[in-house]
């Protein structure tokens, strides 16, 4: 493994210019693996950054390396490393935090202010053929559990994440507003967590039919001119009861009115997307009947849990992916999935 010309990097330079070219082999640190990178995942925030070169404060100023969904195969070892070994697959979680902080001691790492995460403004991804990255934050997979699926235990464990600060147990209706990866993930989460109901909600009919053959018990199609008061009301006719938790995974303005209208008092609404920075919202609707409004921000301490998830045969994360490319076909693949063409779920690019 000598010379540039071996490791073909998909790099961000600007608002809608992606390139590939070739990049040094990396040498790992003493506490960190090489791996030959196998499946990378294209998420909607590596869309977002290519499409409008920036998320809120998270603005893309220099030339990044984009993709954070990652598996792949160690090929080399730092000299302090002792958990892994060549030739072992693993799933690669990509925000790697100080470890020194209150937030970090406490277990919150996922909010350190130090954490280095892919393909986050200014740090590099690993969509390209060989990447280091801290042997902590590599998790081994089991034999039977594919490298693909590895790559997806990163959208799972925002599942994870979200379903655990919304409290999701056993008997609990669940309202998720957003049939997209994230959407679809926490259904699965919510369902193995023991949600007994499940409606999900989108504006795309294809992602709600999606949703439906996944394991939703109902789907509920939201018009362009749909009023949120409106489609509370038809949620609750749908569920019987009106929802004891939500979780809101589009970002948008009026399913974020929804999530608070539809949960009935003393629930909670949990808040996943990202959109607009400043919302309006009923929040003297949310106050008096005592609605918990919670964030989650990525996920701390998820990707273990993930991972026995799918090792268990409990969710089958391989149903998501609808689209696979090559390395090369990189500018390709990031198309299907900003257009969402032929239904693109999840698009999956093998390095």
């Amino acid at each position: 493994m000598t010379g540039s010309d071996e490791n073909l990097t998909a790099v961000l330079y600007k608002k809608g210019d992606l390139r590939l070219e070739n990049r040094p082999i990396p040498t790992p640190k003493d506490d960190e693996v090489l791996l030959r990178m196998s499946a990378v995942g294209i998420c909607g925030s590596d869309v977002h950054y290519l499409v409008n070169g920036a998320i809120g404060d998270f603005i893309v100023k220099a030339p990044m390396v984009i993709g954070h969904e990652a598996a792949g195969i160690v090929t080399k070892v730092g000299s302090k490393v002792t958990t892994l070994k060549i030739g072992d697959r693993v799933a690669v979680e990509p925000g790697v935090p100080c470890r020194y902080c209150n937030q970090c001691k406490t277990g919150k790492y996922n909010l350190c202010k130090d954490v280095v995460f892919c393909a986050t403004p200014p740090y590099d991804g690993n969509l390209c053929r060989y990447f280091t990255h801290a042997a902590d934050f590599c998790f081994k997979l089991p034999d039977h559990v594919s490298l693909e699926e590895g790559a997806l235990l990163e959208p799972l464990s925002v599942g994870v994440q979200a379903c655990r600060r919304a409290g999701v147990t056993l008997g609990s209706k669940v309202l998720i507003c957003g049939a997209g990866p994230i959407g679809l993930v926490s259904m699965f989460v919510a369902r193995s967590m023991g949600a007994s109901k499940i409606i999900v909600t989108d504006i795309a009919q294809n992602r709600l039919d999606v949703a439906k053959s996944l394991g939703a018990d109902h789907v509920l199609k939201v018009e362009l001119d749909s009023q949120p008061k409106d489609l509370a009301k038809k949620v609750e006719e749908i569920l019987g009861s009106m929802p004891n938790i939500t979780i809101e995974c589009s970002g948008a303005e009026s399913s974020i009115k929804l999530a608070i209208l539809a949960t009935e008092s003393g629930g909670c609404v949990l808040l996943v997307g990202l959109g607009p920075p400043e919302v309006k919202v009923p929040m003297v609707n949310a106050a008096c009947r005592e609605v918990d409004i919670r964030g989650v921000f990525r996920y701390a301490n998820c990707y273990a849990d993930a991972l026995a998830l799918v090792a268990s045969g409990s969710i089958d994360v391989k149903k998501l992916i609808t689209h696979n490319y090559k390395l090369e076909e990189t500018l390709e693949a990031f198309e299907t999935a900003r257009t969402g063409a032929g239904g693109a779920i999840k698009v999956m690019i093998h390095c």
